[in-house]
């Protein structure tokens, strides 16, 4: 009688890996990582740039500006609900947030371990670079005083004199606090360098680089970002010197 030693053992059954989805793999590498902070980023300038042109309503009247506040509450309607659109539109900035974070912090270790195992590709400052060196604490400073600025003119849980629906008067009374005022221009210069190397950036990152449009993309990055902090920096001084005040 044959044992089973003899018979001879079954072959072990090998388990089968399921293969990743392509979008986890493509996010996964470097090259991934690199057009969702690209693309991330453009949506963020495209916001930021949005909401500074749209509180520039403030240099017309208090009318104008909350009409424009209702107005932005309104869209979509009757299709999207009261305010859907403003919600859908937050979900999708805090998406692109996370993930702006996310890949330039992943990527920032990627370069680091490849760099530990023989990369001599030197500190040429991309984009994964500007996240680690130049953009990292401006990014978080700013970071938090966007959730200040929610909470303040958004939720009306930051301390000012808050009424719901009337964002002029709201504007007004949290910039008529001079500590505030003054720090919402710090924020706003170092958003402005934030925005500045991400501008320029994020063309190396979708791989439009090229040496002849580099001057270009120089003009294209200072140029947007002044737009943006000279902007914004206006909206507090305005208060502050009185140009701007509360209605009559």
């Amino acid at each position: 009688m044959l044992t089973d030693s003899a018979r001879g053992a079954r072959p072990l059954r090998q388990r089968r890996v399921r293969p990743r989805f392509w979008l986890l793999d493509f996010y996964g590498s470097a090259i991934g990582k690199k057009a969702v902070m690209a693309v991330t980023g453009i949506m963020l300038l495209g916001f930021v740039l949005a909401h500074m042109l749209g509180n520039l309503h403030m240099y017309q009247d208090a009318d104008h500006m909350n009409h424009y506040g209702e107005y932005l509450r309104t869209i979509g309607e009757p299709i999207l609900p009261h305010t859907g659109f403003l919600w859908i539109l937050r979900a999708g900035l805090i998406l692109a947030f996370i993930f702006h974070i996310h890949s330039a912090a992943t990527l920032t270790i990627m370069n680091k371990q490849s760099r530990k195992t023989g990369y001599k590709g030197g500190r040429d400052y991309i984009a994964a670079n500007y996240a680690a060196r130049t953009m990292r604490w401006s990014g978080v400073i700013v970071g938090f005083y966007i959730l200040f600025h929610l909470m303040d003119l958004t939720w009306g849980v930051g301390g000012a004199d808050y009424t719901r629906g009337e964002p002029y008067q709201n504007l007004v009374h949290s910039f008529q606090r001079e500590p505030v005022a003054i720090v919402y221009i710090i924020a706003n210069l170092l958003l402005g360098m934030h925005i500045y190397h991400g501008a320029w950036s994020l063309f190396q990152s979708l791989g439009l680089a090229n040496p002849r449009f580099n001057q270009w993309r120089r003009y294209f990055a200072m140029s947007f970002a002044a737009i943006i902090v000279i902007g914004n920096c206006s909206f507090p001084i305005a208060v502050m010197t009185g140009l701007v005040d509360l209605p009559k």
